[in-house]
C-alpha cells in the first residue's frame, strides 16, 4: 500500500491538479491502451508495406510504358505531345510485318530445337539404360550459370565465318574453300541459343519423365513395338503437359532473348523485337515511344505463353500416372546402342560447354586472337588479365554486382515471404489478385522491363535515376516472382495449427512470424536467395538501358569491352566471372544440402 501511495504522489503533479483524478487519469490510460496496441499494428504495418511495395514494382512499369507508347519524343524545342503515331510508325509498315516474322521465327526455332534436343537427351538419361547418366545430369547445370552474352561471344570466335574456329577446322579437314557454318544468319541465331537453353528442356523434361509409372511403355514393349512407337505413342503423349509447357516456356525465354538478336542479328541485319527497342532507345533524339509500341507488342506475346502454361499447369490431371500405387522406374535396355547414345552425351558438352569454355580460355591467353595452333602456343601472355585487373571500372562494377545480388535477393525472399503468408495462410479479401500482381514481372521481358523503368524515373525524378538505386528496382521487380515461387512450396508446408499455437501463448503476429514461420520457411528462403543472387549477378538485359556512368555491374562491363573490340580482355574477363558463377553454384548445392527442403 505504501507503494501505490508513493506512486500516487509522484503522479499528482501530472494530473493537471489536485482535484479531478478519474478525468486526469483518461490521457495516461489512453497512452498506456495506445503502446499496448502497438505489438499489434506492427502487423499491419508490415503487411501494408508489403503490399504496397509488391503493387508499386508489379504495376508502375506496365503503366508508365503504355502511356510512354502515345507520346510523341520529348526534345529540347518541343515538348511530348499525346499522338497515335507511335503505334502507326511501328506497325503500319511493311518491315513491321518483317520485324514480327524474325521475331516468330527466331523464337519457335530456338525453342523447337531447345526442346528436342534436350528432350532427347533428357529420355535417355532418365528412361533408358545410357552409361554417363549420372555425370552427364551433374553437369547438366553448369551451362545454366554461363550468362548468354558470353555463351554467344565464345560461338562468335567458334562459328564466325572468317575466324570461326569449327569453320577453320572442317575446311582444313574437307578441304573446303568456303566456311560451311556462319553464325552471322537466322540459323546460326536459333543454333546459339537454342543451345544455351536446352539444359532448361533437359532438367524440365527430366523431371515429367523421372515421375511417369513405365508399365504402359512396358506393356507397349511386351506388344511388340519397337523403341520410336513407344516414344511417340506412349511416353510424349503421356506427359504432354510437360512437353506443351516446357515448350512454352523456351518460347517466352526466347522471343524476350537479347545478347543473341544484338551481337548476332544487327551485324546481319536481322531484326527482332528486342533488337529494334535497343535501336529505338539509343538513337538521337531518343524514340522511347517507339520502343515503347514495339515493347507493347512484345509483352502481349509473353503474355499469351505464361497464360497457357498456367491454364495448361492446372488441368492436366487427367495425364497422372502416378497413383496409390507403388511403381518402380524401369530403363529401357538399349543393347548394343548404349554406347553410341554415351557418345551422344559427349558431343553435345562438346557443343555446349568445353568448346565454349575452351575457346574463351585460349583467347584470354593471347595478345590477340589467334587460331589455336602450335606458333601461338609460343606467344601465350597474360597480359589480358593484368588488363582486366587494371581496368578503371572493373572493381567497382564488381562491388556493385555484388551490392545489388545480395540486397536484390535478400529484399525479395523477405517481402514475398509476407505475400505468401498473405495468400497461404490468410482468408483476406484481393489475396488471389495480389498473388496474380506479384507475379505479372514474369511476363516483362528484361529489356522492357529496363524501358518501363526508365520511362517512369524520367518522369518522376525522386533521386534514383543515374544511381544504383534504378539497377536495384529493376532487379527487384524482374525476379521478385521467382522469390515467390520459393516461398511458396515452403509455406505450404507450414500447418497453420503452429501460428495458432503461438497467438494462444501471447505472442505477437511480429514475434510469431520472425520466430517461427520465417525459421521454417528457411529452405526456400536460402535456395530462392542464393538462386535470385546468381541470375541478378548476370543479368544484362535490364541493366544496359539503366546503367550510368560510375554505376555499371560487371555484366555491361563485358558488354563494353565487345562493343570496343578488346575480345582477349573480354575473354580473361569471361574466365574469372565465369569461375566467380561457378563458385556460386557450388556454395548454392553445398547450402541446399544442408538448408534444402527435406522430404519425408
Amino acid at each position: 500500500m505504501r507503494t501505490k501511495q508513493i506512486g500516487a504522489a509522484e503522479m499528482a503533479p501530472t494530473r493537471g491538479g489536485g482535484g479531478g483524478g478519474q478525468q486526469g487519469d483518461a490521457p495516461v490510460a489512453a497512452l498506456l491502451a495506445l503502446l499496448r496496441r502497438v505489438r499489434v499494428e506492427w502487423k499491419w504495418l508490415i503487411i501494408g508495406l508489403c503490399v504496397a511495395i509488391t503493387l508499386y514494382a508489379a504495376v508502375i512499369p506496365l503503366v508508365f510504358l503504355l502511356w510512354q507508347s502515345f507520346l510523341t519524343p520529348d526534345t529540347a524545342d518541343k515538348a511530348a505531345a499525346f499522338t497515335f503515331g507511335n503505334y502507326l510508325d511501328a506497325y503500319g509498315s511493311p518491315e513491321t510485318v518483317q520485324l514480327l516474322w524474325n521475331s516468330l521465327r527466331f523464337a519457335f526455332g530456338t525453342a523447337g530445337f531447345s526442346f528436342v534436343v534436350g528432350t532427347a537427351l533428357a529420355w535417355m538419361n532418365e528412361r533408358t539404360n545410357a552409361p554417363l547418366k549420372s555425370l552427364f545430369f551433374a553437369l547438366s547445370l553448369v551451362p545454366l550459370v554461363i550468362p548468354g552474352v558470353l555463351f554467344t561471344v565464345s560461338w562468335i570466335m567458334l562459328g564466325s565465318s572468317k575466324i570461326g574456329l569449327v569453320n577453320l577446322v572442317l575446311q582444313h579437314w574437307f578441304g573446303l574453300n568456303a566456311a560451311p557454318f556462319d553464325v552471322y544468319s537466322m540459323g546460326g541465331m536459333i543454333w546459339v541459343d537454342g543451345l544455351h537453353y536446352s539444359p532448361m528442356a533437359f532438367l524440365l523434361m527430366s523431371a515429367a519423365f523421372r515421375a511417369m509409372d513405365p508399365s504402359l511403355e512396358e506393356s507397349a514393349m511386351m506388344c511388340g513395338a519397337s523403341v520410336p512407337q513407344v516414344i511417340w505413342r506412349i511416353t510424349l503423349r503421356l506427359s504432354w503437359p510437360a512437353v506443351f509447357g516446357t515448350f512454352l516456356i523456351l518460347f517466352v525465354r526466347s522471343i524476350e532473348s537479347f545478347e543473341v538478336p544484338a551481337l548476332l542479328g544487327l551485324p546481319a541485319g536481322i531484326n527482332v523485337f528486342t533488337s529494334s527497342i535497343y535501336e529505338a532507345i539509343h538513337r538521337y533524339p531518343s524514340q522511347v515511344g517507339l520502343a515503347s509500341s514495339y515493347a507493347m507488342c512484345l509483352l502481349l506475346i509473353t503474355s499469351a505463353g505464361t497464360w497457357f502454361v498456367s491454364r495448361l499447369s492446372s488441368s492436366g490431371s487427367k495425364y497422372a500416372t502416378m497413383t496409390g500405387k507403388g511403381f518402380r522406374p524401369r530403363r529401357m535396355d538399349l543393347g548394343p546402342w548404349r554406347w553410341p547414345m554415351a557418345g551422344l552425351f559427349i558431343v553435345y558438352f562438346m557443343l555446349i560447354l568445353v568448346l565454349p569454355l575452351g575457346v574463351l580460355l585460349w583467347s584470354s591467353f593471347q595478345h590477340y586472337y589467334a587460331v589455336p595452333s602450335m606458333a601461338a602456343l609460343h606467344h601465350l601472355t597474360l597480359d589480358p588479365y593484368r588488363a582486366v585487373l587494371n581496368y578503371p571500372n572493373l572493381w567497382r562494377s564488381v562491388w556493385n554486382s555484388i551490392v545489388l545480388s545480395f540486397g536484390t535477393a535478400t529484399a525479395i525472399m523477405l517481402v514475398t515471404s509476407v505475400i505468401c503468408w498473405i495468400v497461404v495462410k490468410t482468408r483476406f479479401p484481393g489475396r488471389r489478385l495480389l498473388e496474380q500482381l506479384s507475379s505479372l514481372p514474369m511476363v516483362f521481358p528484361g529489356l522492357v522491363l529496363g524501358l518501363s523503368v526508365m520511362i517512369f524515373y524520367l518522369h518522376v525524378d525522386i533521386g534514383v535515376y543515374g544511381t544504383l538505386w534504378i539497377l536495384f528496382i529493376a532487379y527487384f521487380t524482374r525476379f521478385m516472382p521467382y522469390g515467390l515461387r520459393f516461398n511458396t512450396t515452403s509455406m505450404l508446408q507450414i500447418h497453420k495449427e503452429l501460428e495458432e499455437s503461438s497467438a494462444m501463448s501471447g505472442a505477437s503476429w511480429f514475434t510469431t512470424f520472425h520466430r517461427i514461420v520465417l525459421p521454417l520457411l528457411k529452405p526456400g528462403l536460402v535456395s530462392g536467395w542464393i538462386y535470385i543472387m546468381i541470375v541478378s549477378i548476370r543479368e544484362l538485359s535490364s541493366s544496359i538501358l539503366l546503367y550510368s556512368p560510375g554505376n555499371e555491374v560487371i555484366s555491361v562491363v563485358v558488354w563494353e569491352f565487345w562493343e570496343n573490340g578488346q575480345y582477349v580482355e573480354l575473354s580473361a574477363l569471361a574466365v574469372m566471372f565465369i569461375l566467380l558463377l561457378l563458385t556460386l553454384v557450388m556454395a548454392f548445392q553445398y547450402l541446399a544440402k544442408r538448408f534444402g527442403i527435406k522430404e519425408n
